[in-house]
């Protein structure tokens, strides 16, 4: 039998240093976009700009936090905008339609999520489903529930202290939906490293079968983390019906793709193992500020969408450029 250490190999494969030179080049990447973005448009460095940046990722980077973990592992979820859209209706339709405290559909909601990640993962783990087919089909799924619920009709219509959530500035400079995203960055952030079932993360998404001989419930881990990534998607939802005042089935598409942008302009390897939610986080930014300077610059958004796509190849050269030259 071969003797392993459980814990020298469920901690990340890379050093503290090598984790802050992944993130240096989104960094720079991101410090130099706003500096050019600085003196092309005169309303873009200020601080309201910057606050209704923050406001505008809010959804973005709480399901980001979900997808680094699938990435993590080495998997993909491409259901993550369908799994919105079914929290947002499975949460409207039973605060409006069945008449139950809004508290108890969010409840009801992330519950649905919860469940969607855990077919994900039984489907991933127990029948040998490949994530992209799993992912894909749950994508499908879960849009056609959605539209199920009102016959593709929207709910409008919530509580006056929910819409508030997104628009309410706590001593005058973030909202309620702004903290949430932070909150849910910094526990993910210290799950990773510091918890031994964040390094289990690592450790799995780096060579699974040493993972598994090391001690590590592989299959659990993944089940757990497809979870995650749906309940962090249905918090999305929550977070973006409170800044539409309404929930429709049609919400979220497309969101997977600039999820999973993010994660990888990041810094966070789609073979796994490495990466972490500080590069996430950059990533996030700068597809905020990003979108947020073309919009300032009156830049078309179909042109914005060609542009966001070259970042994303950039970003994907230079992660494989720099794994080679270690």
């Amino acid at each position: 039998m071969v003797a392993i250490d459980v814990n020298e190999q469920s901690r990340p494969s890379v050093t503290w240093l090598s984790k802050l030179a992944g993130a240096t080049g989104p960094l720079v990447g991101l410090l130099a976009l706003c500096v050019f973005l600085s003196f092309s448009t005169d309303a873009f460095l200020s601080l309201r700009n910057g606050l209704n940046i923050l406001d505008q990722i809010t959804v973005l980077g709480i399901m980001a936090v979900g997808m680094t973990f699938v990435i993590l592992i080495g998997g993909i979820d491409l259901s993550v905008g369908s799994v919105l859209a079914l929290a947002m209706m499975v949460m409207g339709w039973t605060a409006n339609i069945a008449g139950l405290p809004l508290v108890a559909g969010i409840a009801v909601a992330l519950v649905a999520s919860a469940i969607s990640g855990l077919i994900v993962g039984l489907l991933v783990t127990l029948f040998r489903v490949p994530a992209f087919i799993a992912t894909l089909a749950m994508m499908s799924a879960a849009r056609g529930v959605a539209n199920m619920i009102t016959d593709g009709q929207q709910i409008v219509g919530f509580p006056d202290w929910f819409m508030m959530l997104a628009i309410d500035r706590h001593f005058g400079v973030l909202t309620a939906t702004v903290f949430l995203m932070l909150a849910v960055v910094a526990v993910a952030w210290v799950f990773l490293h510091f918890r031994s079932e964040g390094r289990m993360l690592y450790a799995v998404g780096g060579n699974p079968e040493v993972a598994r001989l090391a001690g590590i419930n592989v299959q659990l881990v993944t089940i757990a983390v497809y979870v995650a990534s749906a309940v962090l998607a249905g918090l999305a939802g929550i977070v973006l019906a409170a800044r539409l005042d309404s929930v429709q089935p049609s919400s979220g598409f497309g969101y997977e793709l600039d999820t999973i942008a993010a994660v990888v302009i990041g810094g966070t390897s789609l073979s796994g193992g490495s990466g972490g939610i500080g590069g996430t986080l950059i990533g996030v930014l700068i597809i905020g500020v990003l979108r947020n300077g073309l919009n300032l610059l009156n830049v078309s958004p179909f042109l914005q969408q060609v542009i966001i796509g070259i970042v994303i190849v950039l970003a994907v050269g230079a992660e494989t450029i720099r794994r080679r030259r270690a």
